[in-house]
């Protein structure tokens, strides 16, 4: 795939100035910019050196959640345990030691171009995903219900930031170019050691042999009402692309739902594509059909973090792995 430097394509698209290809700025100007731009009023929009920062933080497995372009409270903590690890300092600021440690003025390739195939313009989107578990469970699959969804969470990025790079493109022609975030990452499958589940910070962080850091996600853990455990368990069992049942008695009260259901499965399901069983009954780490909500609500006592985390983390782990709720 070939690559342009997020920096001119995110000014450009901020600037109102075009689509990325239509590029006039040089690396020069583009390079003076990227400082000042930090310390003076943001257009409306995503903030191109966050969403550098995003997806840099992001290859580490440092997640940011959702790539977005905003200074909000999972980029912080993202950018806080990276702080962390580089030793760097404590806080959460991205300032030129943060930048340049993650090769935030050296990356070139994190816009890339990404051609449509023919199975992601032939999906199958469901028209809505009604919020009432009984229609829900009436469904054949909780599907994506746009391009725009489905791509967002493949690449990690959100649909207004997709949408921003991406002017007047409808998704749905097979074979046409799209620029989208490169996040990817690679970590050994089954390398995990630890999960510690960190109430206090609303992150899972997971360890590896000697203490490593292999990953870290912003999570939502528990709730005032269905508060998340506390202590020590293990993984019990994995399963990908879950159905999910809900049972009021053993769960809490959905609506007006007082009888068992079977919901299908699906990426907009309530545990989205990824269900870490714990040695607790009916509590796990799950995925999310709201990639963007994850650590801003409160879940009824699981961890949720976003379907691509969860789906990382699903490869990290193996059933016996430790898992501590820590306050």
């Amino acid at each position: 795939m070939k690559h342009i430097d997020l920096r001119m394509t995110a000014l450009v698209v901020l600037l109102g100035l075009g689509a990325a290809p239509a590029l006039a700025l040089t690396a020069d100007q583009v390079n003076a910019a990227t400082f000042a731009a930090w310390t003076h009023p943001k257009a409306t929009g995503p903030d191109p050196f966050i969403v550098k920062a995003q997806a840099l933080l992001s290859r580490r497995s440092i997640s940011p959640g959702e790539i977005d372009g905003a200074d909000g409270e999972n980029f912080r903590k993202a950018v806080g345990q990276f702080r962390r690890q580089e030793k760097l300092g404590e806080g959460d600021a991205l300032d030129e030691g943060v930048w340049l440690s993650l090769r935030g003025d050296t990356v070139q390739d994190v816009i890339v171009e990404y051609k449509l195939s023919e199975r992601d313009t032939e999906y199958d989107f469901a028209d809505a995903i009604p919020r009432d578990y009984a229609k829900q469970a009436r469904m054949k699959r909780l599907s994506y219900t746009s391009p725009q969804e489905m791509l967002g969470e493949r690449f990690h990025m959100s649909e207004k930031l997709l949408t921003a790079l991406n002017p007047g493109q409808g998704f749905t022609d097979a074979g046409s170019g799209i620029y989208v975030t490169s996040a990817g990452r690679s970590l050994q499958r089954g390398a995990a050691k630890r999960v510690d589940v960190v109430k206090s910070t609303g992150m899972v962080v997971v360890y590896g042999e000697g203490e490593t850091i292999l990953a870290s996600y912003p999570a939502t853990i528990g709730s005032s009402d269905t508060p998340s455990l506390t202590g020590h368990y293990t993984v019990k069992r994995i399963a990908r692309n879950p159905r999910y049942t809900y049972d009021p008695d053993k769960n809490f009260q959905q609506g007006k739902n007082e009888e068992t259901l079977v919901l299908p499965p699906g990426p907009n399901g309530p545990v989205g594509t990824i269900w870490i069983a714990l040695s607790e009954p009916t509590f796990g780490i799950h995925g999310t059909p709201e990639p963007s909500r994850v650590s801003k609500t409160t879940s009824h006592g699981c961890v949720r973090l976003t379907n691509w985390d969860a789906e990382e983390l699903a490869d990290l782990v193996r059933p016996g792995v430790p898992v501590q709720f820590r306050d």
